[in-house]
């Protein structure tokens, strides 16, 4: 059953007196959520898979600092060109197109961008090739030498991969507006997996050749040089790129794209002008917020940059989980929603919107408490294997733990931003995202000194605290409010269940740990395992006594689904 095949659930307790047809919007959403949820999981669990070959291979080391410079650079310029406009422009405009103009003007427009996005992004890839040297001291200035120099090979090697990354992008997006999330959903599944197969197939006898004669006899193509399986790293990296592109094509019609120069096109020109907000707020990010953070880890010593890039891995997997797979299977029905002045379509927008906001909050509080109570477990079956000693996973929980405060704020903060952005409204959010830049970099600065890299854990969460309370504000007035959805109470049941999760947490871990053991991975993996049962149960079970009536039917959709 496809995302598209909406599954009708009556749940009174739910939502009271709510609409035939935004019953059905509803169960899509929530089925679209499923599947965008589904390939964020698969995509994460590989991308935990690409860490843990990571710091088995390599450790907290400058050569995997070198890399994550090398993957920022192409990665940093997609999100402020393309990527953070998927949903902010593209999205919401493709939309437009279709309801007002039908499937074939789409293929226009898409064609046009298409054509556009390749004539300017091969010149910006052309530009970082013959400026690598130049560009790797701009983002770790405290780095040494010999990672210098390792990162302007590895950037030349992964720059390609911004083309790719940004035709996948346009591609993806048109399918959002078509309301199809499954190619979308799964590209990061072979985004991580082709990152994992070439390391695992080439790097390992890099790494471990003990001889130069062996290195350069199995792989002559390769620098003899410990540096070489890192670069191998790279070329997966650049692989998975390509990958995940060409993995939407199916559901694009491709004989209807043709090269087009009809940039003048009046959606392109819409694009552009929802384009600029956005774009200002991503740069401030990426030329502001990034080197801030990258400059201030990389003074902490080696091994900064990676610790903190493994925490930012651990937290977004949750965030995937249920705030991104959420907020992108609202979007396209919100933009429609929007487009209508009706108070019909008002109310769907509100109720559309409410929904969002009820199953993020029912969802995000106890992943989050979860992942906060198991985070030395969780690293230590991740990470701490082969060069990742204990001491980098106690370094590594702490830095979890602090990111794991602001998570639910951002969760929420994505759901509002994106209602913003089905309004046609993105230079709310941008403004909005200065205030919490200078928060975020005001914190760090004042607690740098005391805490050192864990100042930027907290500076992140009071950013995401700053942006989610004002967008909340300014989206309620300008909405006039947010409707009966009962938000309030679904965040003070799902809170408490969450606490009464951690409560048995904090009294069971230590003795299921020393019934289990932690000293093979095979314990670590029955311990995880068992708590995160036991503990999932008992969220459910007090979510049920607080009758937490979102969690009822998500669970009943999920069975009537199964069951289809």
């Amino acid at each position: 059953m496809t995302a598209e095949q909406p599954i009708a659930i009556s749940d009174p307790d739910l939502h009271e007196a709510l609409p035939g047809e935004q019953e059905t919007t509803n169960a899509r959403v929530a089925g679209a959520s499923g599947i965008l949820a589904l390939g964020n999981i698969c995509s994460r669990l590989l991308g935990l898979t690409r860490e843990i070959v990571l710091t088995f291979l390599f450790g907290a080391t400058g050569a995997v600092d070198a890399l994550q410079v090398a993957i920022i650079v192409p990665k940093a310029i997609y999100d402020l060109l393309i990527g953070g406009h998927i949903n902010g422009a593209i999205v919401p405009v493709f939309s437009d197109v279709i309801t007002l103009r039908g499937k074939d003007e789409l293929w226009r427009v898409v064609s046009a961008l298409v054509s556009l996005v390749i004539a300017a992004l091969a010149v910006l890839v052309i530009l970082i090739e013959v400026f690598a040297p130049q560009v790797v001291p701009l983002v770790a200035p405290g780095a040494d030498l010999a990672t210098r120099r390792l990162a302007i090979q590895l950037l030349r090697l992964t720059a390609p991969s911004l083309l790719f990354l940004s035709l996948f992008a346009v591609f993806s997006g048109a399918l959002f507006a078509l309301r199809s999330f499954t190619l979308p959903a799964f590209a990061g599944v072979v985004f991580n997996g082709c990152i994992v197969l070439v390391t695992l197939a080439l790097a390992p006898p890099v790494a471990w050749q003990p001889t130069l004669a062996a290195r350069v006899e199995v792989f002559p193509f390769l620098l003899a040089r410990p540096a070489a399986g890192i670069m191998v790293v790279a070329l997966g990296w650049l692989t998975g790129a390509a990958a995940q592109m060409i993995l939407q094509m199916p559901g694009l019609r491709l004989r209807r794209l043709r090269l087009s120069f009809n940039w003048r096109h009046p959606a392109l020109k819409s694009i552009a002008l929802l384009y600029l907000p956005v774009m200002f707020s991503l740069s401030m990010d990426t030329l502001i917020i990034r080197p801030f953070s990258y400059r201030l880890a990389s003074l902490t010593g080696d091994g900064g940059i990676a610790i903190m890039n493994w925490a930012t891995t651990l937290v977004q997997f949750p965030q995937g989980l249920v705030a991104t797979a959420i907020s992108i299977a609202i979007l396209p029905t919100l933009a429609r929603q929007s487009a209508e002045m009706t108070a019909g379509a008002r109310r769907a927008f509100k109720d559309t919107l409410g929904l969002g906001l009820r199953l993020a909050t029912t969802l995000i509080l106890p992943a989050a408490t979860g992942l906060f109570v198991l985070a030395t477990p969780i690293i230590a079956l991740l990470f701490e294997n082969g060069a990742f000693l204990a001491a980098d996973t106690e370094v590594t929980a702490v830095a979890l733990r602090l990111y794991l405060i602001g998570l639910p704020f951002a969760a929420i903060d994505l759901l509002l931003v994106y209602a913003f952005y089905a309004r046609k409204d993105t230079l709310t959010p941008a403004l909005i995202g200065i205030i919490s830049l200078l928060s975020y970099m005001g914190a760090a600065l004042l607690l740098f000194e005391r805490y050192g890299l864990f100042s930027l854990m907290v500076a992140d969460s009071v950013k995401h605290f700053v942006h989610a309370a004002i967008s909340a504000v300014l989206l309620w007035r300008r909405l006039g409010g947010f409707g009966a959805q009962r938000l309030r109470r679904t965040m003070f049941k799902s809170a408490l269940a969450s606490l009464v999760m951690a409560a048995i947490a904090q009294l069971t871990l230590p003795s299921i740990t020393g019934w289990i053991g932690a000293a093979t991975v095979f314990e670590e993996l029955l311990l995880v395992s068992v708590c995160a049962l036991l503990y999932g149960a008992v969220f459910v079970l007090a979510a049920r006594w607080l009758k937490l009536h979102e969690l009822s039917w998500l669970l009943k959709l999920l069975r009537q689904r199964l069951r289809s």
